[in-house]
């Protein structure tokens, strides 16, 4: 049963790896074939990317791209709404856009949307750069771990690196001195523009209210791809929408801090779960299964590692609170909890201007440490109870000998219900549930048992 134990969390670990994108590595070029592909005039593709900018998403874009391509579409449509995200995976999206056969309008879209840190690289790279009425675009500075400037050698680094990148995003899509001097402006002095102030000054080719208003102000209009000038003729074609798979959709939700934070959180409790129930397979395996989905999020999240620490603490100083039957360690422990969920996300590193600004809700943070707390307020009610009882564990050597019946199936180890208590046991073979059992012995809080022998 141990051989089934351990393979069903290698299954689990096994499920969420294979699930995985992985980080975006670098972009081959389209080969030759695919870019001397004529155009399909009757096709228009359209991809909806909103959220962070994950490694999900960057998997999206070049898969979408890739069928583009391989169609020969006559132009893909990228309707973009985003805070910011990963550099990597930033780069890895606007290195595509770059290197395209097939053009690529990027529509900031629908209205209320933003191209906000890594949006506004993104937008650049578009061979048309559109927005919705009532969007905005820009805040791409870098800043530190309280949001603030990065100071010294580092932060000035950073910061001409990505306005060095965006300004050559900018010049190589021919946009205006003016338009090339805002985009570095945003990465210098984080400035934010509407959609208006966008057009007026360049950065953007066109303002559309809508996909079909956008395809019908772009026909006409002519850009330079890897394969040549291309004519866009959009009025009166039918737009295809590319939806992200099941497993894209599934994985660029968890890059989401709130949904990382319950993961990390029941992870650790569920393994917790199991170390004080051995046997029991679910709780391991679910906890194992939790804590890999939190993992593959963090590497698209700005993680602060003293966060899981004061996280680890915390958990540790509440279950030394039941072994003392106390209450000062969950007070220290409900601290630490607070304190490591507030700064989860708020890394001591400089954060790249392509990265948003994302914390964990301060309401799930208390509603969690709420719930942390009343749980082990109550195991550690129970053990002062505990302290009262006439019966000590010192009399558990009178256990031995006793009869009982498992409550739960001993695989080798589960619960068995001995002199009216439950009890941890251990047996040297499986005994299913419902069996009647003698204990042979005593280790710790543990009983050691073995099937009861037949009357003949």
């Amino acid at each position: 049963m141990e051989r089934w134990r351990f393979g069903l969390l290698g299954a689990a670990w096994l499920l969420a790896t294979s699930m995985w994108v992985g980080p975006p590595q670098r972009l081959a070029d389209p080969p030759q074939a695919d870019i001397a592909l004529a155009q399909n005039p009757s096709e228009i593709l359209v991809i909806q990317v909103s959220g962070v900018i994950d490694p999900t998403v960057a998997q999206y874009v070049n898969r979408t791209l890739d069928q583009a391509v391989r169609e020969g579409a006559q132009t893909l449509v990228i309707e973009l709404d985003t805070p910011g995200g990963s550099d990597a995976s930033m780069r890895a999206v606007v290195q595509r856009i770059l290197n395209s056969p097939v053009p690529v309008i990027v529509y900031v879209h629908p209205a209320g949307a933003r191209a906000g840190s890594a949006g506004v690289f993104i937008t650049l790279a578009g061979h048309l750069a559109a927005m919705a009425p009532s969007t905005n675009i820009g805040a791409a500075h870098p800043v530190d771990l309280g949001g603030g400037e990065i100071e010294g050698t580092l932060g000035e680094k950073i910061t001409n690196d990505a306005a060095a990148y965006i300004r050559s995003i900018a010049q190589q899509r021919g946009r205006s001195p003016e338009a090339v001097a805002w985009a570095e402006r945003a990465v210098r002095e984080s400035v934010s523009i509407t959609e208006g102030e966008a057009l007026a000054q360049g950065v953007i080719d066109l303002v559309a209210t809508d996909l079909p208003d956008l395809l019908k102000r772009v026909d006409g209009r002519r850009v330079r791809t890897l394969s040549g000038e291309v004519t866009l003729e959009t009025t009166g074609v039918t737009a295809t929408i590319l939806e992200m798979t099941l497993a894209e959709r599934f994985l660029h939700f968890l890059v989401n801090p709130n949904i990382a934070y319950l993961l990390l959180t029941l992870g650790i409790w569920a393994l917790v779960a199991e170390f004080y129930n051995p046997g029991t397979v679910i709780p391991g395996a679910t906890g194992i299964l939790c804590l890999i989905l939190a993992f593959i999020a963090f590497e698209s999240l700005p993680l602060n590692w003293g966060g899981i620490l004061l996280i680890l603490v915390a958990i540790l100083l509440f279950i030394l609170d039941i072994k003392v039957a106390g209450f000062a360690l969950s007070v220290f422990g409900a601290i630490a909890f607070i304190l490591g969920s507030l700064i989860l996300f708020s890394p001591f590193t400089p954060v790249p201007p392509s990265a948003p600004t994302l914390r964990v809700n301060p309401l799930l943070v208390l509603a969690t440490t709420a719930l942390v707390g009343a749980f082990f307020l109550f195991v550690v009610s129970k053990g002062l109870a505990t302290r009262r009882l006439p019966v000590a564990f010192g009399n558990m050597q009178a256990l031995l000998g006793a009869r009982g019946v498992t409550k739960s199936a001993l695989m080798p180890t589960g619960t068995v219900l001995v002199e009216s208590e439950d009890w941890m046991a251990e047996a040297e073979e499986e005994i299913p549930a419902g069996e009647e059992v003698e204990v042979i012995g005593i280790e710790g809080l543990k009983l050691r048992v073995r099937r009861k022998s037949r009357e003949k």
